[in-house]
This record gives C-alpha cells, sequence and structure tokens, in this order.
C-alpha cells in the first residue's frame, strides 16, 4: 500500500475481490468453451468488485502467447462476442477488482502478466499484503523493477524469482516458488497462478481469504467421476449455472496444481508458529453471496443463524419483522423464526440505483437512499417494526431509511444489526473506513438509535456472531479460526507500514 492509499477517504464498507481459473480435460482445442465458462464465473462474483477485471488464456503446451484483454469497469461492458473470440484456450484465469492497496487505474487491471525466462506468467490475487513494505525492498534488491504500487504486481514479481533451493535446469519449479512467496509473504491473499499448459491455486495459511474448487461434469452425467474440466473461484455460488459441481475448498497454505489431467496438492505450507486460523468473518456476514459454501456450510443457512442469535439476545415486542433489501432478509427470516414474529417486506429496492457509497457527499448518499428504496405504505402503516440489516458502517443511510418508514406510518422502527459493532480498520484487502469514521465509535446503541431516529437499536454480539458461524461446522477444535479484527482489533498480523 503506498502513502497515499493510508490516507485514502473511504465511504463505505467496500468489496474485495474475486479470482476465478478454468482447466479443460485433454489438450486444445476442446469441446469445453473456457473462455466462456470464466466469463460466466466473474460475473457470479461481480458483487466482489466492479471497478475493472480481465481474463488471461493459453491454448496449452504448444502455445506461444497467452490471450489477454483486460479493461475498466463491469465484466459486461468489457466483454464482448468480438473480444471473447480472441481468448482461445483450453485454461485461463480471471480477476475482477476492487482495488485495496492501489489507485482504480487501467495499469492495475488483473491478472498481472510477465514474460519470464521459462515463458510466460499469469496471476490474479484477492486480498492485501500486511507485509508488504518488506517484500518490496526485497524485490527492488533483486534488481527488479515495478510499474505499479500494486501488491499483486509485487506477488507476480515475487514468483518470477529463482527459488533459494536452487537451480531449476528442465524449467520451472513453480510449487518451489510458490512456497518460497509464502513464506516470504504469510497473509493474506488467494492466488490463481497460470503458465501456459497448468495453473496453480494458492491460499494463504491463516485460510483468511476464501477459494474453492469445483469440477466440470459431463453434460449427460452418465459418468461422475469423469470431468470436462476444473474451475478454482473465490466463491461456489456460479458452479451450478455453468455445470460445475463444488469439490471443495483449497485447505490453508494449500498449493493445488491443476493440468489437462486433473487436479492434486503439492503442497501445504504451515502457518508460523503459535498462530491461528483466520478465515475472515465477514464472508459470512456481508461479503459473500448468500448461496457459496464456506467451511461446509451455505453462507445463507449462517445468516439465518445470525438472525437467530440475533433475537435471543436482543428481542423486542413488534407487529413484523423486516429487513433492508436484499442484505438483511436472510438474517430477518432467522430472526423471526425464532422471536415467531411474523417476517413482512417494508422496503421495495430499485435495482438500477448505483450503489450508496459511491456518492461524493453526505447529502448526496442521504438522497440516493430515498431513490434507492421506497417504503410498501400498506404493511408499515400503524405497525412497529423490526427491521433487521446485516451492518453499520458510517451510518449515513439508516436515518432515511427508518424516516421513509415513519413518513409511510410506522408507529415504531426498532433497528437490528445481524454482526457486531464495526470498530476497527482491515488491512487484509477490505476497505473498511477509518477508525475516525465508524460510527459506533462515536455513538454507542441509545445514542446512535437517538441520531437515526430509531425507537431502539442494538447489535449482535461478537459471541453470537461466532456461535452462528461456528454451529454446524464439523471440525476439531485446532481446525477452526476466523478473523475478528475489524470488531475486536485483534489482527492475525500486523501491518509493516
Amino acid at each position: 500500500m503506498d502513502c497515499n492509499d493510508k490516507k485514502k477517504v473511504l465511504t463505505g464498507l467496500t468489496h474485495e475481490c474475486g479470482v476465478f481459473g478454468c482447466m479443460a480435460r485433454g489438450p486444445w482445442p476442446t469441446q469445453l468453451d473456457v473462455p466462456q465458462v470464466i466469463c460466466l464465473g466473474l460475473i457470479a462474483l461481480q458483487h466482489r468488485g466492479q471497478e475493472s477485471a480481465g481474463i488471461v488464456t493459453s491454448e496449452g503446451k504448444c502455445s506461444k502467447k497467452l490471450n489477454v484483454k483486460k479493461g475498466m469497469g463491469m465484466i459486461s461492458n468489457i466483454f464482448n462476442d468480438e473480444s471473447m473470440q480472441k481468448l482461445k484456450g483450453n485454461l485461463g484465469i480471471g480477476h475482477t477488482r476492487y482495488s485495496t492497496s492501489a489507485a482504480s487505474e487501467e495499469i492495475n487491471c488483473q491478472p498481472f502478466v510477465v514474460h519470464t525466462g521459462h515463458g510466460a506468467l499469469a496471476v490474479a490475487h484477492n486480498g492485501e499484503l500486511v507485509n508488504s513494505e518488506a517484500l518490496r525492498r526485497m524485490v527492488l534488491s533483486r534488481g527488479v523493477g515495478l510499474s505499479t504500487h500494486s501488491d499483486s504486481e509485487l506477488i507476480t514479481q515475487a514468483l518470477c524469482l529463482n527459488p533459494p533451493e536452487g537451480e531449476e535446469e528442465s524449467g520451472p519449479d513453480m510449487p518451489a516458488r510458490i512456497r518460497h512467496l509464502m513464506q516470504l509473504a504469510p497473509l493474506s491473499y488467494s492466488l490463481v497462478i497460470m503458465m501456459k499448459d497448468r495453473m496453480y491455486g494458492v491460499r494463504d495459511p491463516y485460510g483468511n481469504r476464501p477459494l474453492c474448487l469445483g469440477k466440470i461434469v459431463p453434460v449427460d452425467h452418465q459418468n461422475d467421476n469423469e470431468a470436462d474440466g476444473w474451475v478454482i473461484s473465490s466463491e461456489s455460488c456460479g458452479f451450478l449455472s455453468i455445470g460445475a459441481r463444488y469439490v471443495r475448498e483449497v485447505l490453508p497454505g494449500e498449493i493445488v496444481e491443476i493440468t489437462d489431467k486433473g487436479c492434486k496438492t503439492k503442497d501445504i505450507v504451515p502457518r508460523p508458529e503459535g498462530k491461528a486460523l483466520a478465515f475472515c468473518i465477514f464472508e459470512y456476514v456481508y461479503f459473500a453471496r448468500a448461496d457459496s459454501m464456506f467451511e461446509g456450510q451455505m453462507v445463507y443457512s449462517v445468516r439465518m443463524q445470525c438472525g437467530k442469535m440475533l433475537a435471543r439476545e436482543a428481542y423486542v415486542d413488534a407487529d413484523i419483522v423486516s429487513s433492508v433489501p436484499e442484505s438483511g432478509t436472510a438474517a430477518a427470516h432467522g430472526f423471526s423464526k425464532e422471536s415467531g414474529i411474523p417476517f413482512a417486506e417494508v422496503l421495495c429496492k430499485n435495482r438500477y440505483i448505483g450503489r450508496t457509497f459511491i456518492q461524493p457527499s453526505t447529502r448526496l448518499r442521504q438522497l440516493g437512499v430515498a431513490k434507492k428504496f421506497g417504503a410498501i405504505e400498506a404493511n408499515v402503516a400503524e405497525k412497529k417494526i423490526i427491521l433487521i440489516d446485516d451492518s453499520i458502517v458510517r451510518g449515513n443511510t439508516i436515518g432515511p431509511i427508518i424516516k421513509l418508514l415513519k413518513d409511510a406510518g410506522a408507529k415504531e422502527v426498532h433497528v437490528r444489526i445481524a454482526s457486531p459493532a464495526l470498530r476497527y480498520p482491515c488491512y487484509m484487502g477490505i476497505n473498511i473506513p477509518t477508525t475516525e469514521e465508524l460510527i459506533a465509535n462515536r455513538l454507542d446503541n441509545i445514542k446512535l438509535a437517538d441520531h437515526a431516529g430509531a425507537d431502539s437499536l442494538a447489535y449482535l454480539s461478537v459471541e453470537g456472531l461466532i456461535k452462528a458461524v461456528r454451529w454446524k461446522i464439523k471440525k476439531g477444535k485446532n481446525d477452526i479460526g476466523h478473523c475478528t479484527a475489524c470488531l475486536t482489533g485483534e489482527y492475525p498480523e500486523l501491518p509493516d507500514w
């Protein structure tokens, strides 16, 4: 992260990035349309980043170059029929970006592609290195030039360095290079790395960022043991739509190699001694799509469980339970089921209005909320309402929503948040605003309720969130660990700047 980015004024809780890769069975040409699969996979990950996207493909071992298409904006605006026809190949990787450690400019679009003595190399990265400054100094000291401030480019260049184990006479020992990188930079990343005839999936030893594997099964489903290809993705949410089946998560510290022959583990790099697993708990709360799978459970089910825990911790008498669509809907159904209070929609969302956090001022953000939602007066008038949302960040949008409901005739509006109060910034790939901007650090529950015009306001406790997340995970104690740094200030690793 460069010095200008540390001072960047943030306007909301913003998403991470999404990575995706696909490898067809057999040599090029194949029956599987790999570029189309990657494009559809990225569309399923669009919620993780909307600033830029890119796809890089290869035609296999005999390929003389990698085919590249990158650009700013949404995936549907970047990839058209003409550009897709040029992305030939039986393997490829893709990326959709929200910037964390470098500016939102075309030079920072991923995947990054570099040409080495052993051929072309492409890298897509989700996350943010906590020790990027130390790694940058090391890379520069080896005579490598960097063209951006992106830690994703830094990772790409670090992978070009010869590993310390010795010479590579018969070609690059990519697992050794990846292992060396992971020892130099243990946190935070999920990577998809592509050479001309194979790709690698890599997850940091803490398991902070998600990554999973899927198998593309034959259309006739005659033999599910056969695979037409393999996919690797930040989330599993788009697998069914591309004819893939979820197989498993990439393990923390695991290096997975995917070739046209199949998929296998090359190594598992351990965490530093005494350190616990640290999967980002906000993937469950906010970032992931509801139909994704993490740790053997669906995100939607966890969000429902958060609502149930919230009902136990912060029950209030009311006529209906509702949600801020769609972010709080699953938790609202859980609250309704646990409390016995019926669920009813009270807000209608205009799907053609952009996210409120892109507006340049508080006043315009508040006007944006009015354009984003309408009140369903028949369900609101003369009702005591429990309104569920997944989180409160700056606190600029909740007040106008409450005013909208009360103007529509609501007698009472009790706000319940299905996550704990956000109090600390994140250094691992999520742009959470500065400590001063987070409203929970300025106003407690009572003052925030008064400020927003709510009749009451309560958050889910940290303990309640952890219980909800872990309620169905079937692992031993040493196999479970979640990063709660933005809630508790307890970081797996601190940044080096």
